[in-house]
């Protein structure tokens, strides 16, 4: 897993958790779904770079 990687999947779990607890504070359902879908994507790049990286 290159840093970068790492550190993109990183920033994108963090900046979701942010957006979803936030929105989520202040009743904006729609933005907390974007919040979690970000969260979720980023829980994903790093499986997939974690996977990339023992098959290596």
């Amino acid at each position: 897993m290159t840093k970068r990687e790492k550190a993109k999947a990183q920033m994108e779990v963090a900046g979701g958790k942010a957006i979803r607890k936030s929105a989520h504070a202040v009743g904006q359902e729609k933005l907390a779904a974007k919040g979690g879908a970000l969260e979720a994507r980023g829980k994903a790049r790093r499986l997939k770079e974690q996977a990339k990286g023992k098959l290596s």
